[in-house]
């Protein structure tokens, strides 16, 4: 403990640090520490005196573990892992796993300390509020698709078209967006994967209803993101480099049917229009009107 204290006021007083980072630190506090002994505990059980280098076990780079996805070198009962990722990947953040397979470990560890009693209700409060939305445009649905249009081609056409393709797009774009910032950072994955997922597909239908959009279309993406989670959370490859071709391929083999079905997003709504040009406030005694259901 005298130890600890004392580093941390070396940290207070600004100690030189070749690197600025943790590592530099250590190797300034601890000049001589490649010189010193390695650790093994005693097999009696006596207590050592001085300062030894502890192996590889007792401090274990997650790295070491995406590389064939098992430890290969043991750990130590005391044993640290570090996880040397972007901070956008950090273990506790729910989107992290099954990017990283030991995202569920570390979120094991915290279940068992800290629990998660103050993102919980967050989580029950989106997810009642996402299967509300569902629900009413589902019930709303008939008179979202009771939509005026007239029969006549209107001079404006390519550019009610261009609009309506960027307002569709940035819809879309929201759908997929809004409900992974607003979820709580570090709930569980097992929490934040499947209320994104509902989310997504709330705020679809909503998109799908209004532009009266094929649902398949839409949802090609939903079903996309569904595909690469159990991709990439399938226990049983034999290595790191074999998940990672495992992924790429489905990568390669999705990709081409996401554009396909955003190519046939935009393309309904140009035949919606050359079909029968909305109504944009004329008078209604110049044009004959109808209703889609």
């Amino acid at each position: 403990m005298n130890v600890f204290k004392n580093m941390l006021h070396e940290l207070s007083v600004g100690r030189e640090n070749p690197d600025g980072a943790d590592q530099g630190f250590l190797a300034s506090y601890f000049p001589d520490l490649l010189d010193q002994p390695m650790f093994h505990p005693p097999a009696n059980g006596t207590k050592l005196q001085g300062t030894y280098r502890l192996p590889l076990g007792y401090q274990m780079d997650a790295s070491y573990y995406y590389l064939k996805l098992r430890w290969s070198i043991p750990c130590g009962p005391n044993s640290v892992i570090t996880f040397p990722s972007a901070p956008w990947f950090k273990p506790w953040y729910w989107w992290s796993w099954p990017v990283l397979p030991l995202g569920l470990s570390w979120h094991e560890q915290r279940r068992e300390n800290l629990g998660y009693s103050s993102e919980i209700p967050v989580v029950l409060i989106q997810a009642v509020l996402y299967i509300g939305v569902i629900a009413v445009t589902r019930l709303a649905r008939p008179t979202l698709n009771k939509m005026c249009y007239n029969r006549r081609m209107e001079k404006n056409t390519m550019f009610l078209l261009s609009v309506l393709r960027v307002v569709a797009a940035w819809s879309i774009l929201a759908a997929y967006t809004i409900p992974f910032f607003i979820i709580p950072r570090t709930v569980h994955p097992l929490l934040g994967w499947p209320l994104y997922l509902l989310g997504s597909f709330a705020l679809s239908s909503i998109v799908i209803n209004i532009f009266l959009f094929h649902p398949i279309t839409v949802l090609t993406t939903w079903f996309g993101f569904i595909g690469a989670l159990l991709v990439m959370a399938f226990p049983w490859y034999l290595n790191g480099f074999v998940r990672a071709l495992a992924v790429f391929a489905y990568a390669f083999c999705c990709a081409p049917l996401i554009w396909a079905s955003l190519v046939k997003t935009m393309s309904s709504l140009q035949v919606l229009i050359e079909r029968d040009a909305f109504r944009l406030g004329e008078p209604s005694q110049n044009a004959e009107f109808t209703k889609l259901y």
